[in-house]
């Protein structure tokens, strides 16, 4: 009993700490940038309004994009973990298999050929994008006669990506118009989004972090295999049909607000077990928490590393992802 207590007593103080990490890039990503401010100005701009381009900033564009990235981090956090769970797969990731690729394929031939405009239908897209994407990765992955595998599934991940990414340039090829409204949301980024994008989304985020905190122990369950879940009364396909509502909601409203926007959900998972263990309700709370750390702090180097000029915070999640994805992969084929 009491080595159980510390242990979670030691889970907790990990939130903590990280629940203060998180207030310090809060506070960092509001005063630093071009344009640098203070912890004052800030509470300023919303008690003592003086129409200052600081309080302009403050009011317009730091504070949605804190907004955003807190969000949108903990989405691809969870996702991350459930798609990893889910697959048994250590690579796996919403980027990578597919999910962001289809909804902003979606999102690009809606806005280049039918012109919405509308954040409502625009996040429905998002979601239909997502979906469809993830039924076809699925269907590849289990074709053959050994069924699904997480090689398979990566492999056909990986070619859906690529496929949506040829469409998508061609559709911008097009439309030059349409390719200068979207291509720099399609490097995915939280910076000059409005805060009514989050706010339409955002039930939708809600909804889906409590359905994959309810779903975790079921996810714990299925992770001992499907013939033990089935032994002990689970409805397997059921809370894999309730797993992929979830992804498609995560990926498609944080889609909708910041683009695609990849490895996230790569990182944080590995991180998470490694302070938290396997248990599922943890490893998915640290891994959230884990995502909006990444994304705050990737948005704030996005500022400094071509200033006054700004870069995609896409590209920095790439360059933090991409080495970590090799390693994690090399790690698997020497286990092999």
């Amino acid at each position: 009993m009491y080595p159980l207590l510390s242990s979670n007593i030691r889970k907790i103080l990990g939130v903590v700490l990280c629940l203060v990490l998180l207030i310090y890039l809060c506070y960092a990503s509001l005063v630093f940038g071009v344009i640098d401010t203070s912890w004052q100005t800030a509470i300023d701009a919303y008690t003592h309004f003086n129409g200052s381009n600081e309080h302009i900033v403050i009011k317009e564009v730091r504070v949605p994009r804190v907004l955003n990235a807190l969000s949108v981090g903990f989405c691809l956090g969870l996702a991350g973990t459930l798609l990893q769970s889910l697959t048994r797969n250590p690579v796996a990731d919403v980027e990578l298999f597919g999910l962001n690729a289809g909804a902003a394929l979606f999102v690009v031939f809606a806005v280049t050929f039918i012109g919405i405009s509308s954040l409502t239908q625009f996040t429905w897209i998002a979601f239909i994008g997502s979906a469809v994407a993830g039924i076809i990765v699925y269907l590849l992955g289990s074709l053959g006669r050994d069924g699904l595998s997480p090689v398979k599934l990566i492999l056909a991940g990986a070619a859906i990506t690529a496929l949506s990414a040829s469409i998508r340039h061609g559709m911008m090829v097009l439309n030059e118009k349409a390719a200068d409204e979207v291509l720099f949301w399609l490097a995915g980024s939280v910076g000059g989004r409005k805060l009514e994008y989050l706010e339409t989304v955002f039930p939708y985020m809600l909804v889906a972090w409590i359905l994959a905190f309810l779903l975790a122990r079921p996810i714990q369950t299925l992770l001992m295999g499907e013939d033990v879940a089935k032994g002990l009364g689970q409805r397997t396909l059921l809370v894999k049909i309730m797993t992929g509502l979830v992804l498609v909601l995560l990926a498609g409203s944080s889609v909708a607000v910041a683009g695609p926007i990849g490895f996230v959900g790569l990182v944080t998972p590995h991180l998470a077990r490694f302070f938290v263990g396997i248990d599922t309700r943890w490893v998915l709370l640290y891994s959230g928490m884990f995502g909006s750390v990444l994304l705050l702090a990737a948005d704030i180097a996005a500022r400094f590393v071509a200033m006054p000029a700004e870069v995609p915070i896409g590209v920095m999640t790439a360059l933090i992802g991409i080495p970590f994805f090799i390693y994690v992969a090399r790690k698997g084929l020497d286990e092999k």
